[in-house]
């Protein structure tokens, strides 16, 4: 059973950036869609983008022009770099196929903006 690995997480000021990085070993991992995800204390977990087996990309309007979601299929790595940080985007961050998993939920990265 597969559990997916993310990295990258830490402590930023407000306007910083950060790089997530996902280790996913699925056997299919080139031909999966993947996603992010991010929950924050006390709300639902919630998708944050999603990137196609083809490289087509999707955002929730929040982070759209701040994040940048990316794969590198030889590695199966899924990345999110993330610009221009804000508060609210103050969560665990988790990566997982799109639509998810449950057997893949790994342990996330926590992201903290804050001065």
């Amino acid at each position: 059973q597969a559990q997916f690995v993310e990295s990258g997480g830490g402590l930023v000021q407000p306007g910083g950036s950060l790089r997530l990085s996902c280790y996913a070993p699925l056997r299919l991992f080139g031909i999966a869609s993947m996603a992010w995800y991010r929950q924050a204390p006390g709300s639902q977990r919630e998708l944050v983008a999603i990137i196609s087996s083809r490289g087509a990309t999707r955002y929730r309007d929040s982070v759209e022009g701040r994040f940048t979601v990316s794969r590198d299929n030889a590695n199966k790595t899924v990345n999110l770099q993330m610009n221009s940080l804000k508060p609210e985007d103050t969560a665990a961050y988790y990566c997982n196929q799109d639509p998810p998993n449950r057997n893949y939920w790994g342990q996330g990265t926590q992201v903290t903006v804050s001065s």
